[in-house]
């Protein structure tokens, strides 16, 4: 369905999904596919080239996931999208560890994020790492976490994460100027 509907029918229909009596499911998913595949470029545009999932196969994974939820209440369609971007990292980093345990893996190149500079952090620092780095922030700072998450591996800007934190933009500025020079210092120290 091409039509754009407004943004209470959409959470509406996340609601429903979990019937699906109706088929619910299906034309959500293809109301929200675009912009899932926009956050899965944007996740793996951190990751490097020949990277092994592409971004279809990353937006329906997360979507798999997403779907089998049924105890989630979606606030919104900006509430799902976030859910959706820590599906897609959580998929991503799950991807990476199961890389690593395959005896061959000491032949390849490691995975390495190439967009750190919004972060301040060195280049060479892999998902893994930065997940690491990102838990560790959040038993620090749960708020701030969030915030990177959402800017750096959803990639919505400060507006979109006000919104679907329910935080003030100045509250959002804030925490990614901590979260950043946090996460600098973990991932550079170690």
């Amino acid at each position: 369905m091409s039509e754009e509907l407004p943004l209470s029918d959409v959470t509406v229909w996340l609601n429903q999904q979990a019937a699906d009596a109706d088929g619910v499911g299906n034309h959500l998913f293809a109301v929200l596919y675009d912009e899932l595949r926009r956050l899965a470029r944007g996740h793996l545009r951190h990751e490097a080239a020949g990277h092994t999932l592409s971004a279809t196969a990353l937006s329906h994974e997360a979507w798999f996931r997403l779907a089998a939820q049924t105890r989630t209440q979606w606030r919104n369609r900006g509430h799902f999208l976030a859910v959706a971007s820590m599906m897609m990292r959580r998929i991503l980093v799950n991807h990476e560890l199961a890389w690593r345990a395959d005896k061959r893996a000491a032949e390849r190149a490691a995975i390495t994020l190439s967009g750190l500079e919004q972060l301040a952090l060195p280049a060479d620092r892999d998902v893994v790492a930065v997940h690491e780095a990102l838990l560790a922030l959040e038993a620090v700072d749960a708020r701030a976490a969030k915030v990177v998450e959402l800017r750096f591996f959803g990639g919505l800007e400060n507006e979109e994460v006000a919104e679907v934190l329910a935080i003030s933009l100045a509250t959002v500025k804030r925490d990614w100027t901590l979260a950043r020079a946090w996460l600098h210092r973990e991932l550079t120290d170690g």
